[in-house]
């Protein structure tokens, strides 16, 4: 078990770095171009400004530099409303909890970082947790309206009545463990929640923050993923129409798109480790095909160990054990353990005990004339109980 992890983690880990090296290229011969192209805009610009007011570049890079300090601490040239009032506050701390982290507003004094490390662990853990109960209670709500639709069918078929009543609570979620759906249908419900959250959340950003409707999905998505670039984010203008109803239905949009989109990561998880699981049992058969054809043909008429091979279910009303006669045969170079003997041989050692019982007690057991006139006599162990067993076949012959 510990080698299929560890050979589990290993393949996944290479195809993490694969996916992450073609994601570079691909991002490098789209993006790289453009940034070019913006550099030699901007030192034109700069250049043709520093010629205009008479100034040296260097001093007009240390005011750049300057603004970009004060950009980060929160300054813009447009006016926009205070990063730190308490609807600012309540919206960093939803993008602390939520993992997003725009970036935008970020603490600046020794306290708020400090105080921003233990909010952000609890925060985050609970957060964590919650997202797992809201897939938790998605997968039951899916596997409720399943039974719930199957019933109503068989209602209609007439197959079952139609006052049929529930049981109590845990009954009811008993009931429902065989109907919990696959992973593939909670995916595809998974996606289409997302993208319907996605398109509606799209129509309000567009006309109220003024984007495309491609960047109001693009947006979407980078926040309900957590990712959180910040190059765009909502509800930072000062004023907007109907501003507390458009706060509302942002705060709605992210958390429901968070829910869902990270239910639908833990989702994807479990079909890659399916496909990681496929990949490993492919290459094992491939590599191991020829060697174990080899090991079965020098090794077919080897008895596992008891402890390895599986055994048949033994009843308890009968007491017997229903095991083959061969079970106890191996190759003259194998060792066999007392417990695999023992295992073997309950039956013989049973009656050997018996019969040694018997012969200690002065209490032989009488031989039958037709075993006397076959020629076989009493006796003690495994050749008595062999002759016993010729003479009864004698018998019935």
């Amino acid at each position: 078990r510990l080698n299929a992890d560890n050979a589990r983690f290993l393949l996944l880990a290479v195809l993490i770095v694969l996916y992450m090296l073609c994601g570079a290229a691909v991002f490098s011969a789209i993006e790289l171009p453009t940034e070019r192209e913006a550099k030699e805009r901007w030192e034109e610009r700069l250049e043709n400004f520093t010629r205009r007011h008479n100034l040296s570049r260097a001093e007009l890079r240390h005011f750049l530099r300057e603004y970009e300090e004060a950009s980060v601490a929160g300054i813009r040239v447009d006016d926009i409303r205070p990063r730190w009032d308490f609807t600012g506050a309540f919206y960093f701390v939803g993008t602390v909890v939520s993992t997003i982290g725009f970036g935008m507003t970020t603490p600046a004094t020794v306290g708020g970082k400090i105080f921003l490390i233990f909010y952000g662990l609890i925060g985050c853990a609970g957060t964590i947790l919650f997202f797992n109960l809201f897939l938790e209670r998605l997968i039951t709500v899916i596997a409720y309206v399943m039974k719930s639709c199957h019933e109503r069918q068989l209602r209609r078929k007439g197959v079952l009545p139609h006052n049929g009543r529930r049981g109590s609570g845990t009954s009811e979620v008993d009931s429902l463990a065989g109907w919990k759906p696959s992973v593939y249908y909670v995916m595809l419900i998974l996606c289409v929640a997302s993208l319907i959250i996605s398109c509606c959340a799209s129509a309000m950003y567009t006309p109220i923050e003024g984007w495309s409707y491609f960047d109001s999905l693009y947006f979407c998505f980078v926040a309900f993923s957590t990712i959180g670039f910040g190059d765009l984010v909502s509800s930072q203008n000062i004023r907007y129409e109907s501003q507390g109803l458009y706060r509302f239905g942002n705060f709605v949009f992210i958390l429901m798109g968070v829910c869902c989109i990270y239910s639908l990561f833990n989702v994807i998880s479990i079909v890659i480790k399916q496909s990681i699981n496929w990949i490993l049992k492919k290459l094992a058969c491939k590599c191991c095909h020829r060697c174990q054809r080899r090991l079965f043909r020098s090794r077919r008429n080897v008895v596992m160990p008891g402890n390895v091979r599986s055994r048949r279910n033994i009843s308890i009303e009968t007491d017997a054990v229903n095991e083959s006669d061969t079970d106890g045969r191996r190759l003259s170079g194998e060792m066999i353990s007392m417990k695999d003997f023992l295992a073997s041989n309950k039956v013989s050692l049973a009656i050997m005990q018996k019969q040694l019982s018997e012969t200690a007690n002065g209490y032989p057991r009488q031989m039958s004339s037709n075993s006397k006139q076959n020629g076989f006599s009493g006796g003690i162990g495994a050749l008595a109980i062999m002759n016993n067993r010729l003479a009864e076949t004698s018998v019935d012959r």
